[in-house]
């Protein structure tokens, strides 16, 4: 009796089979519908192995995300520090407006300079006063002598910005050769060439590390996140080997077979795109104030997490989480139906 039950259930599954090959053929939005609704089921049903597919594949995310982040937000820094720095060149005390006019027009001759500002001593006095304006105790004692004497041995100065702070060697040469320079040059002060330089080359290289490194750990969740969706949808593949067995008895074509298995993986992967998402946006907006503190510019990324991008930010992780999706399940597909 159990046999004739079993016989005639399988009558009436390739029964099925054979309707919805039909039906694949005669109505294909219905078979794209079936085939959704079957990678939905197939979700759920592996549901656990879901999850884990979608928390790994959201940790990858979150690691790209950081490590574009790092690597935008330390270069931006260090630009922003090369563009504040200025070079300083010493002059001698009471060196004449005019010598300071000859020697920035000599200066500006070089193609790596941005921009020349001379003050004299007089000036360089009157910035002092300025900066200590607060402070009774100095303004008490500087009577006109004492004016006269600190201006006496006040040095004049140049600041100049360059286009590239990496290479000064244009420069240096200017000022060691040009005969002016050399006469009006305070022998006890040194032009600032290299002030700045080490903190730069610092932040340069964490950038390149947070590069490399941020890479690295991508790709290693990446093949992480797509073994375990391999693993969940060959474990689907299997409990459901009898299923698709028939289905290719009647003939369904291996799109229809590929369907359900593909849609369950790219809900992981739209899901963990999702998640990855708002973890790396709050995440983000809670640090940056901390980071801005600490005089990192953090400025670009947030201008464009606040702005009607963010959808486009969003966008973008779900498109990386369907791809990854997507691509795992169809190795998986490919390699059972190759198979067999």
């Amino acid at each position: 009796m159990s046999g004739q039950k079993e016989q005639a259930l399988k009558k009436t599954s390739k029964r099925g089979l054979k309707v919805m090959r039909k039906s694949h053929t005669n109505h294909p939005i219905r078979n794209e519908a079936r085939i959704l609704k079957y990678g939905t089921k197939g979700f759920a049903r592996n549901f656990w192995l879901s999850t884990a597919a979608t928390v790994v594949m959201a940790i990858t995310l979150i690691i790209l995300f950081v490590t574009v982040v790092a690597s935008v937000i330390l270069t931006n820094t260090a630009d922003l520090m090369r563009d504040k720095i200025d070079i300083t060149i010493y002059l001698k005390p009471n060196t004449p407006v005019e010598v300071l006019e000859d020697l920035s027009d000599t200066i500006a001759t070089d193609p790596n300079i941005k921009s020349v500002v001379v003050s004299s001593s007089e000036q360089e006095y009157e910035k002092f006063i300025a900066e200590n304006t607060d402070s009774d105790e100095i303004l008490n004692v500087l009577d006109d002598e004492m004016r006269e004497l600190m201006i006496s041995k006040m040095q004049a100065t140049m600041r100049i910005k360059v286009y590239d702070v990496n290479d000064l060697t244009s420069v240096k040469n200017l000022v060691s050769s040009n005969e002016l320079f050399q006469k009006y040059l305070d022998p006890d002060m040194e032009p600032t060439y290299d002030v700045n330089q080490a903190e730069i080359a610092t932040i340069t290289s964490w950038a390149n590390i947070a590069r490399t490194g941020g890479m690295v750990l991508a790709v290693v969740f990446l093949v992480v996140s797509i073994l375990i969706i391999f693993s969940t949808i060959r474990m689907a593949i299997f409990s459901r080997r009898e299923e698709i067995y028939m289905m290719k008895l009647v003939g369904a074509d291996k799109n229809f077979i590929r369907g359900p298995f593909l849609v369950e993986a790219e809900i992981c992967g739209v899901v963990a795109g999702v998640i990855a998402a708002t973890a790396s946006y709050f995440g983000f907006m809670f640090v940056a104030p901390k980071l801005a503190g600490y005089g990192i510019n953090v400025d670009q990324i947030v201008t464009l997490l606040e702005s009607n991008k963010l959808i486009l930010v969003y966008l973008a992780f779900v498109g990386m989480g369907f791809v990854i999706g997507r691509v795992s399940a169809w190795l998986a597909v490919a390699k059972y139906l190759h198979k067999t």
